[in-house]
């Protein structure tokens, strides 16, 4: 095997961001170096989300450029859920790749490294064993400030359109003590947001005898000294209870935004894609967080374009937005994927009709979001500062509420403001950002 020197590119979701977290924790505590570039590593990483075909498209793209000499000397791995859709057939449709290697074996990569190393050609790690999903020792966290912690691997619902079942297994929770221990750690090392991550954060159920639920362990990290923000996601409505909303107004900590994918406004389609829940059913939780004191931030997931999906159901959907008002969305055109069940569906919508619904969708939203972000101006917000534009001469932080807020702050005398918690008064809108100024401490 080359030099033991390693580059990893990641595409998809922050549970992928995390698990490459994990791999690179990994890799460092084996001897590994990172490198900037490809062309500079003697393993080169793609870790990827399978949901949609774009970024599995990526991952053989990247693959390809390899093909004709370049990646002579180097050996290649394919991770995440992608590796575990796909499988050995990896190998077949990319020759030079020597690893394959899924999300919830992670904790085999040192194995699987010392048989690379030993020369050996080809190296899986395709099981979905409960047991090692959490056993990863060691994480390398990219950022300094926020940090991720998984604490539920897997989904049990068996939506129509996704793959997650497939290529993440079963719903496993880990321990309500190691989730403490490892914030409680990050507090210590300074870290003061926190992410909880899981494919359905609202079914924790902790395995332990302490049997917390997800409100429960919310309201706990939410509670450790050091942490002043808690996010988490992703929810699934059928699994999100009133007790959640009230954990976040009893606990300031808790950022006060909610992504709660909807998917689709129509009930015929819902039901296609085995939602386990209804139009009604998912606007009563709407109902609950639009009542909150915290003035919760909404986001949601939509896909358009859904076998059989009708013009009414669109326009069911449209009508969603309006109702809602979400802060932001993502937005996509149904992408069929390998083993679920809406492969078998009819009514196929053609591609240039999900187009045309897409932009008409993502259109509204737009003007939504213009409407609701112009009605901060003026409204001073508390942000992380995350980053500097240097061109611009701005810094960027991020709001409770997840939204970007750009601004200047003409006061720093020269130090750097990342990690610190700002005050800034809002002066312009747009629909994806805000701009504001600091407010100065007297």
């Amino acid at each position: 095997m080359p030099a033991k020197t390693f580059y990893i590119e990641t595409f998809g979701c922050q549970m992928n961001a995390h698990d490459s977290e994990k791999v690179i924790g990994t890799l460092i505590r084996n001897g590994y170096s990172p490198v900037e570039t490809p062309e500079e590593a003697g393993l080169v990483l793609y870790n990827t989300c399978s949901i949609r075909d774009k970024a599995e498209q990526k991952v053989f793209s990247r693959l390809q450029q390899f093909k004709r000499g370049s990646g002579k000397g180097k050996v290649f791995g394919v991770l995440g859920c992608v590796a575990q859709q796909e499988g050995e057939r990896i190998f077949e449709r990319a020759p030079h790749v020597s690893l394959v290697c899924g999300s919830a074996s992670y904790s085999r990569l040192p194995e699987l490294l010392v048989q690379l190393e030993a020369g050996e050609n080809r190296v899986t790690g395709l099981s979905l064993n409960r047991g090692e999903t959490f056993e990863t020792p060691l994480t390398r966290r990219d950022n300094p400030h926020r940090a991720y912690i998984t604490i539920i691997e897997g989904c049990d619902k068996s939506c129509a359109y996704c793959v997650v079942p497939f290529t993440r297994g079963p719903e496993r929770s880990r321990t309500s003590a190691g989730i403490m221990e490892e914030a409680r750690q990050l507090a210590g090392s300074g870290y003061t947001e926190i992410q909880l991550l899981g494919q359905n954060v609202n079914s924790y159920r902790d395995p332990s005898p302490a049997g917390w639920d997800f409100a429960t362990l919310l309201s706990r990290v939410a509670a450790v000294p050091g942490i002043r923000r808690v996010r988490f996601t992703t929810s699934h409505p059928r699994d999100f209870g009133r007790d959640i909303v009230e954990v976040i107004d009893a606990h300031p900590a808790i950022c006060n935004h909610v992504h709660l994918p909807v998917q689709s406004g129509s009930d015929a389609v819902l039901a296609r894609m085995q939602r386990l829940y209804g139009r009604d059913e998912y606007m009563r939780r709407i109902e609950w967080l639009k009542a909150s004191p915290r003035n919760i931030s909404l986001t949601t997931d939509i896909i358009v374009g859904f076998p059989g999906e009708t013009e009414e159901d669109f326009h069911r959907t449209l009508q969603l937005l309006d109702e809602v008002e979400y802060d932001s969305i993502f937005s996509f055109k149904y992408s069929p994927r390998p083993n679920t069940a809406a492969l078998n569906l009819d009514r196929a919508v053609p591609e240039e009709e999900k187009g045309r619904r897409l932009t008409i969708l993502q259109e509204k939203q737009r003007s939504i979001q213009i409407r609701r972000n112009s009605a901060l101006i003026g409204s001073v917000e508390e942000v992380l500062v995350e980053g500097r534009n240097a061109a611009l001469g701005q810094w960027i932080g991020r709001t409770s509420q997840n939204r970007v807020l750009n601004f200047a702050s003409p006061a720093t005398n020269g130090d750097s403001l990342l990690g610190r918690y700002v005050s800034v008064r809002v002066t312009r809108a747009g629909p994806n950002s805000l701009v504001g100024e600091a407010v100065l401490r007297a």
